[in-house]
């Protein structure tokens, strides 16, 4: 085992599906967000208690101020770790892939870059997700983003429909990072770009950090290393493959857990790749 290798568990992928399932249902159902005040709990990759607290929380993840304000409802849960939108890069006509798409805060800016004659498509494995972005789509008045139940290991998307596919924190979640690498390429267009957020392993969990439900569904304890990441990629067919740590990550990081620093052990990043023409 290498120094950033982690201890295995023996949680199976199931487990794991309904860990993440279970935690993100309950922030969709939560008005006051993934971190109530009666709960207690730590953030992991969500962290805001209340509305002022998830835009806090956006700001410090990379978004302006006028992206913040532009999204009407409650799309904006202060999850995440990153800014997509900020590689993504995105073109009016353009059809966009979200893996992991939560209330639909990304989709909806992601709506506004790629104009009326553009599409959006989320995907999220969490009913009360998919029906909390819906509700949110028609105060946003957003006809252009379609919310649709599944998980990102089995894309309900055909064969390169989409131009970009984002991601903001979600891959760490899954059991089968592999497949999701493999889903994207396919789903997207010969020339499509992936442009994603996510956390990665800077050094070996603690077992008892590894085994934590609680920081797997975090997004501390299911983050892949770089190098484990460069490979999937390069597997599943990505060329042009760019993973850049953001050095002021431990900002944030750290304030997911109470009883250790998780910035001893994750770094967020950008991950750039395209599928070849």
């Amino acid at each position: 085992m290498t120094d950033t290798e982690t201890p295995p568990t023996d949680r199976t992928d199931d487990d794991q599906r309904r860990i993440v399932r279970e935690r993100y249902a309950d922030i969709a159902t939560d008005s006051d967000g993934c971190c109530g005040p009666e709960t207690g709990e730590s953030g992991g990759c969500c962290d805001g208690s209340d509305t002022a607290a998830a835009d806090a929380t956006a700001r410090q993840l990379g978004y302006e101020d006028d992206a913040i304000d532009a999204v009407a409802g409650e799309a904006n849960l202060g999850l995440g770790c990153g800014n997509p939108q900020a590689i993504a890069d995105l073109y009016p006509g353009e059809t966009v892939l979200d893996l992991g798409s939560g209330a639909g805060f990304d989709c909806f800016l992601a709506a506004d870059a790629v104009g009326p004659d553009g599409r959006v498509i989320g995907v999220d494995m969490t009913p009360e997700m998919v029906e909390k972005a819906r509700a949110n789509a028609a105060e946003n008045d957003a006809p252009n983003v379609d919310f649709r139940l599944g998980e990102i290991e089995h894309l309900p998307v055909a064969d390169e429909r989409v131009d970009v596919v984002i991601s903001n924190c979600v891959v760490n979640l899954s059991p089968d990072k592999p497949q999701v690498v493999r889903e994207a390429f396919r789903a997207l267009r010969p020339g499509g770009r992936l442009a994603i957020s996510d956390v990665v392993q800077t050094a070996a969990f603690p077992p008892d950090v590894a085994r934590d439900p609680d920081s797997l569904s975090g997004c501390v304890a299911g983050a892949a290393t770089i190098d484990a990441l460069e490979t999937m990629l390069a597997d599943a067919g990505f060329e042009a493959v760019d993973i850049a740590p953001k050095d002021d990550s431990d900002e944030f990081i750290r304030e997911w857990a109470d009883d250790y620093d998780p910035s001893d052990y994750l770094v967020s990043a950008t991950i750039e790749a395209r599928k070849p023409v």
